[in-house]
C-alpha cells in the first residue's frame, strides 16, 4: 500500500462505509482519486474522511428538520 493513498476497499474498510459509497462519491463528484496502482484508483483517507463528516453532517441537518 502505497503511504498515503489507499484503493477503495482499504479506505472503506477504514472509514465504515460500504465500497459503492466511495465510487458513488466519485460519481456524484464529491470524491476524486488521487493516483492509480495498475488499473485500480487510490484515494487519500483524508479526502475519503471528509466525505463521510459531511455525509453524516448533511444527514444530521434532515433528521433536524
Amino acid at each position: 500500500m502505497t503511504q498515503d493513498l489507499w484503493t477503495a476497499e482499504e479506505a472503506a474498510a477504514e472509514v465504515g462505509v460500504e465500497v459503492a459509497t466511495i465510487y458513488n462519491w466519485v460519481r456524484r463528484g464529491y470524491l476524486t482519486h488521487a493516483g492509480t496502482r495498475g488499473r485500480r484508483k487510490l484515494f487519500r483517507l483524508a479526502d475519503v474522511f471528509a466525505c463521510e463528516k459531511n455525509r453524516k453532517r448533511k444527514h444530521r441537518r434532515r433528521s433536524l428538520g
